[in-house]
């Protein structure tokens, strides 16, 4: 949402009736109930590419936008494609690789694209508008989490690092493109089996930001362990090389007058900042196969994150 621009103040509020989840809390989709009793989960994203193969953007671009499905314990039906495209400076064969990359995901998600809308755009853009059903009684969401519950994350940081490389070097970092064009569907369900109510997806706001959302939703402080968060190969020497973007240090501007940063170091900060695409979920609760990186704990005043 972009300042400035948001909906008055009665808009989207969460109506316990009809309205689950709406503007409140900054979650990762709506939810609504209908009037015939089925919960539905609708979000929509899209960005300009992060790599410069066009399947594997498109790849990537719906493995994202189907993530705020998988966040909210929600599973994906139906996909729109947002697509914005330089038609006088690169060819419509191009625009079909990125549609043919989604296709590929969705299908994978077991997910229908029916359509959507293109626009002529002075840079390429690409996403999608997806639609969910979801349990009410077995949901997750950014506010739910309780002090005393460990922190979970199923995905490695650092493709922010990676991507920034990429675009300046032209190096290409398979196992980087692989990891956000994985889909959150197992993750999501697993998180459910163990029991989790409370979840986030780590994507341009960082695992800190996305973290003080949560925390800031829930009236918890989150203690993380920055030793047991895993990062991509080669992330941490980019970072070391020069290869942040401005995003990941704005993410870290943010959440600072609300962090006890302990002993890290701002390279630490920065990794654990980082502006993900397609990350992985951010779970309270314990993810079989995911590394605990750290807990919920009673809230600290003035402080919703604390690393060790």
């Amino acid at each position: 949402m972009v300042a400035g621009l948001m909906p008055g103040p009665s808009a989207g509020r969460v109506d316990g009736d009809r309205l689950l989840v709406g503007l409140d809390d900054g979650d990762d989709a709506a939810v609504v109930r209908t009037g015939d009793g089925t919960t539905l989960v609708s979000t929509a994203d899209f960005f300009t590419p992060v790599v410069d193969d066009a399947r594997d953007w498109g790849r990537i671009a719906a493995a994202n936008a189907l993530s705020d499905v998988y966040a909210m314990g929600s599973r994906p039906v139906v996909a729109l494609n947002l697509l914005g495209w330089p038609r006088d400076v690169l060819p419509a064969e191009l625009a079909r690789e990125v549609l043919a990359g989604a296709l590929e995901v969705a299908g994978r998600a077991g997910c229908f694209v029916g359509g959507g809308h293109s626009i002529d755009s002075p840079e390429p853009l690409y996403g999608m508008a997806v639609t969910g059903l979801v349990d009410p009684d077995r949901m997750l969401r950014n506010d739910a989490g309780r002090p005393g519950v460990p922190l979970t994350l199923t995905k490695p940081l650092g493709v922010g690092i990676l991507n920034n490389r990429h675009k300046r070097t032209g190096e290409v970092f398979p196992h980087a493109v692989e990891s956000m064009a994985a889909l959150n569907d197992r993750a999501s369900a697993a998180a459910l089996e163990a029991g989790a109510v409370c979840a986030t997806d780590v994507t341009g706001f960082g695992l800190l930001g996305h973290l003080h959302k949560l925390a800031r939703a829930s009236a918890v402080t989150a203690v993380v362990d920055a030793a047991a968060i895993p990062v991509l190969d080669g992330a941490r020497e980019s970072l070391r090389a020069g290869y942040v973007s401005g995003g990941t240090r704005r993410n870290l501007d943010w959440v600072r007058p609300h962090l006890d940063a302990g002993r890290a170091s701002d390279d630490e900060l920065l990794v654990l900042a980082d502006a993900q695409t397609s990350g992985g979920l951010l779970v309270a609760g314990e993810v079989p196969g995911h590394p605990v990186i750290g807990e919920l704990v009673r809230a600290v005043a003035g402080t919703t994150l604390v690393i060790r």
